[in-house]
């Protein structure tokens, strides 16, 4: 016979899991946080027990002739937090954003879900190996891995566009996309502005694009995302 004490442990255990998975989004300044993995986690342990015991006095008063599946209402927790996933992703210059931090909010209901079925040790466990993924994961694609940047940088010569593109491809940069805009700037002069969507080394990434445009004469970075 389960009591009050023992719901009020799983829907804390499972706000606590779910908190330290949003603790290390927010550390990362990601699109949802603590809180937001908090109320997912805790909802989805909620759900999770209404769907179990929240039915019992009308079940026995009807028992002869009413079904019971105790998994229907957590059966929709796992449809509504895809539209709280969906909100977190973002496409923006060609560039998805976002899928991570929906993913982490979808298996964060398996977990509030799997404390509100009682289930700590596995409810721990999952929380653990998330946090091993993002972090470990994050350390090797730091150290090893590429990423795509958007650069958008000015000069007066056209000459020295060109200049730089072709150093950028001597120096083995990829860059997907390429825009450039022409305009006159107060005094009259032309102005060229140029958008590379870059590919280069997430480890000191900013450090190493800025001084690779410092050897060019007249350039300067507006924009780097």
């Amino acid at each position: 016979m389960y009591t009050t004490t023992d719901f009020f442990i799983r829907l804390v255990l499972a706000s606590l899991f779910g908190a330290m998975i949003g603790l290390e989004r927010e550390l990362r300044a990601k699109e949802a946080g603590t809180r937001t993995h908090f109320l997912v986690a805790m909802g989805s342990a909620l759900f999770t027990i209404l769907s179990q015991y929240g039915f019992d006095a009308a079940l026995k008063d009807y028992a002869s002739f009413a079904s019971f599946d105790p998994s229907r209402i957590a059966a929709q927790v796992v449809t509504g937090i895809g539209f709280i996933g969906a909100g977190t992703i973002i496409f923006q210059k060609h560039v998805v954003r976002g899928l991570t931090t929906a993913a982490g909010l979808w298996v964060t209901s398996a977990i509030g879900m799997t404390a509100g079925a009682g289930l700590y040790a596995l409810a721990l466990t999952s929380t653990v190996l998330v946090l091993l993924c993002l972090e470990a994961v994050n350390y090797v694609t730091r150290r090893f891995g590429v990423k795509k940047i958007m650069v958008t940088f000015s000069t007066e010569k056209h000459e020295t566009v060109k200049s730089l593109l072709k150093e950028l491809q001597q120096e083995g940069i990829d860059f997907d996309s390429y825009q450039m805009h022409r305009s006159k700037s107060e005094d009259g002069s032309t102005q060229f502005s140029v958008t590379l969507e870059v590919k280069v080394k997430r480890n000191n990434y900013r450090e190493r694009v800025m001084s690779f445009v410092k050897d060019f004469d007249g350039v300067s970075i507006e924009m780097m995302e």
